[in-house]
């Protein structure tokens, strides 16, 4: 057999190559190998039948926590990959200098999707994040150590993508902008793109948003007031604009607080769409809102974004902002990562971080992935009710939370 994997009769939708016809993708040696309106069945060891279908680049979840067992916000990834149609996870500051290395060995490398990683500024990660305990790991600046940061870079370049920092009140206490400077001086130094989080002030987005250079990526782009990027009125604060001008990456990183229909609005009707579709997916939202990036994807078909954009801004943008041109597309020669997708009729209703709610008449919905050539079925495809059922759980404490997720010790 000349390949190990087929997808045929899907239409593919790679917004990196520009293609979005009906096209076979064939798979050898974990690499896409051809790419053809009509590639032959006996050609290939295995057939997965995509008719019907959407196939797409490996979707890349830019934002994510899923540092499972290490920190109290981590899921894992493995159980949401082809529920999610996510190949690669890009873990958003879950560890820092001080962790990384159990969280290479103990995650990682036991994985069987791919985990990259933005290391955080703060020695010890994101420690305290849970609905009883809230201890920002910025809030003490004598973890904040630029050399750490720089050394754990360097010591594990092949997974690390960038430097990760969480800025405002929860995550910093009264820190300020400190957290931001000293998360820059790190990235300058190991040559590698900042993303910084903004929660509520201080500091003001004003305040951060023009230490962002060209390539850093401003997450929670959407967030709701207070620093919110619109005005009262529905207007685009001009700092915004300057920042997509000046080449910042707005990510929606959607997570448990931070986006916001009514926002999203504003900005998409002012051509400020963002760059990535990201899930900020952890322990207190991958059972609502967020979900995974699958549900913010359709959350933003439903306000208008292009399916075709929806992708670009799932697969290319964000390998693009990792500096991976080997992910996020289906060019001949790349890594063989597929999403197949389907575009499901029906009534779903969306939430958004400050409990409003948004029906939309279809969302995609993932058949399975394909990882380095091997196809991984998603089994719960027919389960979709799950955005109906959310409901909030502040009052439980993070040994109910996590044994929910979980399951419990003697499960």
């Amino acid at each position: 057999m000349q390949f190990d994997l087929l997808l045929k009769g899907g239409r593919l939708i790679d917004p990196a190559s520009g293609i979005d016809a009906q096209r076979d993708v064939a798979i050898a040696n974990g690499r896409v190998a051809a790419v053809d309106a009509d590639i032959p069945v006996t050609s290939a060891a295995k057939i997965v039948d995509a008719t019907g279908c959407i196939v797409a680049p490996g979707l890349v979840d830019l934002h994510s926590h899923v540092y499972w067992g290490g920190t109290s916000l981590g899921v894992d990834a493995d159980r949401l990959a082809a529920k999610s149609g996510t190949t690669t996870f890009i873990d958003a500051g879950s560890a820092g200098a001080g962790n990384f290395l159990g969280f290479r060995r103990h995650v990682m490398e036991r994985s069987k999707v791919r985990i990259l990683a933005y290391v955080n500024i703060s020695f010890a990660g994101i420690f305290g994040f849970s609905q009883t305990v809230s201890v920002g790991e910025c809030s003490d600046l004598r973890l904040c150590e630029p050399r750490e940061v720089v050394a754990a870079a360097r010591e594990h370049a092949d997974v690390v993508v960038g430097v990760k920092v969480r800025s405002g009140k929860h995550a910093g206490s009264t820190s300020g902008i400190a957290p931001v400077d000293l998360a820059l001086e790190a990235a300058d130094k190991a040559g590698l793109p900042l993303m910084a989080h903004i929660d509520e002030p201080p500091p003001g987005r004003s305040e951060v948003l023009p230490r962002l250079r060209r390539g850093d990526i401003l997450t929670h782009c959407f967030r709701p007031f207070p620093n919110a990027p619109v005005f009262a009125s529905g207007a685009v604060r001009p700092d915004m604009r300057l920042a997509r001008e000046r080449g910042v990456i707005f990510d929606l990183g959607h997570g448990m607080g931070s986006f916001d229909f009514e926002v999203a609005r504003a900005m998409l009707a002012e051509g400020l769409a963002p760059d990535v579709i990201s899930s900020d997916v952890h322990l207190y939202c991958v059972d609502g809102p967020a979900f995974d990036i699958l549900v913010c994807m359709s959350k933003l078909m439903a306000l208008g974004m292009p399916l075709v954009e929806v992708l670009r801004a799932a697969t290319q943008a964000p390998a693009q902002a990792i500096a991976r041109p080997d992910l996020g597309t289906l060019a001949v020669g790349t890594v063989g990562d597929v999403t197949v997708l389907r575009q499901r009729p029906g009534r779903f209703t969306f939430v958004d971080a400050v409990g409003a709610s948004l029906v939309a008449d279809q969302g995609l919905v993932s058949e399975g992935i394909v990882i380095s050539g091997t196809w991984w079925p998603n089994e719960a495809v027919s389960d979709l009710g799950e955005t109906e059922r959310f409901e909030a759980h502040a009052d439980h404490t993070h040994v109910e939370v996590a044994a929910r997720h979980f399951g419990h010790r003697h499960d």
